[in-house]
């Protein structure tokens, strides 16, 4: 079993930058692609992006440029730096995982980021 647990949500105006941290425990030694979903309220779960364990990254198109992820697989975290944010990131941010040997998915909690016009 994984745990996921998130961080760095909060309320930052259009413009400004937010960095959330999801940091993976349990039995995480066969996670090869982790990532970020979000839910805007009244809408369905989004991919934000996606990192496997060669690097390759998926990011919508509505994050590209504005987005990075980073990992750092020794720790089993991984990091998404969110800069240029505007009201429509406004949503739950959830950390996602794949579990390649057991081909089962982990969600964490999920962290309200907020941005304000």
């Amino acid at each position: 079993q994984v745990q996921l647990v998130e961080s760095g949500g909060g309320l930052v105006q259009a413009g400004g930058s937010l960095r959330l941290s999801c940091a993976a425990s349990g039995s995480s030694v066969s996670i090869n692609t982790m990532g970020w979903y979000r839910q805007a309220p009244g809408k369905q779960r989004e991919l934000v992006v996606v990192m496997g364990f060669d690097a390759f990254t998926n990011y919508a198109d509505a994050v590209k440029g504005r987005f990075t992820i980073s990992r750092d697989d020794a720790k089993n975290t991984v990091h998404l730096q969110m800069n240029s944010l505007k009201p429509e990131d406004t949503a739950v941010y959830s950390c996602y995982a794949r579990d390649f040997i057991l081909h089962r998915d982990y969600w964490g909690q999920g962290t309200q980021v907020t941005v304000s016009s």
